[in-house]
């Protein structure tokens, strides 16, 4: 019983910190149609940003948390008007955007490099200490990273359901020009999903840190990750999303337990091919796209 509540918290933080990188990727999709493959890039300049302004600023962790999402979040923004907003009305936009970000990711690993140099860091946005219950010892950094994907993911999904914002950005994922038409300012939604995706991927990026290193390259894994559960989830399917990364996180656990952790993630490739025999567009995906 020891074993699996071991288990249980490890899978439950694996797949916390998978769906708050993933939320963001699948609201960029979901609303653009759009796979921003700066995103780890993003989620590493968030985990430095947070080290920058503990160490060199000495500031509060939480001044410093907030200092990092607002950064990326315009990072973001950014990236939507110099990059995604020429391209949004041309031809074959969903390749060229795939491809035009890869050069932004690059160019953000670059400065990372130039900035930090290529040795780990700590990150000093954790708890230290841990709760221990017989034989389980669940870390307070883990507990951390669960309440935080809990209070992000709820508050996400407030805002996509209930606020006027929210239902913008849901009307312009369903039809963009419709939506336009019923006065909804498309490239203000645009923009803010986003600077919304970067202030994730800025927590993401922190919370991974938190339990290993800050590397320039640290986000490679995630986002690989994070493409993996949007595709077995459905690409676009925010809540989908959010459920298939605590799949993911809790059968990661089991075979790294079972198994050992070189199996992991051969075996997760092995599921998603299963799911996608089973469901070519996703657990939760719509059979059919629309083109926006």
């Amino acid at each position: 019983m020891d074993v699996i509540f071991q288990i249980l918290a490890s899978g439950l933080t694996l797949g916390a910190m998978y769906a708050i990188s993933t939320v963001g990727l699948a609201l960029v999709f979901g609303a653009m149609n759009m796979l921003n493959m700066s995103h780890g890039a993003i989620l590493a300049l968030g985990g430095y940003l947070s080290y920058f302004a503990l160490q060199s600023l000495d500031i509060h962790p939480l001044l410093g948390v907030a200092f990092a999402v607002a950064v990326c979040a315009a990072v973001g923004a950014v990236i939507y008007h110099l990059v995604a907003r020429p391209m949004l009305r041309s031809a074959n936009f969903e390749t060229r955007i795939f491809i035009a970000t890869i050069g932004v990711g690059a160019v953000l690993e670059s400065v990372i490099l130039r900035l930090f140099g290529p040795q780990p860091k700590p990150q000093p946005a954790a708890v230290q200490g841990a709760v221990a219950w017989e034989q389980v010892y669940l870390p307070y950094q883990n507990l951390l990273i669960l309440g935080t994907a809990m209070v992000l993911m709820a508050g996400l999904g407030l805002m996509l359901q209930k606020s006027r914002t929210g239902r913008a950005i849901r009307a312009t994922a369903q039809n963009r020009d419709a939506a336009q038409l019923m006065g909804v300012r498309i490239g203000f939604v645009y923009a803010l999903v986003l600077a919304i995706s970067g202030g994730l991927a800025a927590v993401s990026g922190i919370t991974i840190s938190s339990l290993s290193s800050l590397l320039p390259n640290m986000g490679a894994d995630p986002m690989m990750k994070a493409f993996i559960i949007c595709v077995v989830a459905g690409l676009g399917s925010v809540p989908g999303s959010v459920a298939a990364a605590l799949f993911v996180g809790l059968f990661e656990a089991v075979v790294q337990y079972t198994l050992g952790v070189r199996f992991s993630f051969a075996l997760l490739l092995m599921l998603v091919i299963v799911v996608l025999i089973w469901r070519p567009h996703g657990v939760f995906g719509r059979s059919q796209g629309v083109r926006l």
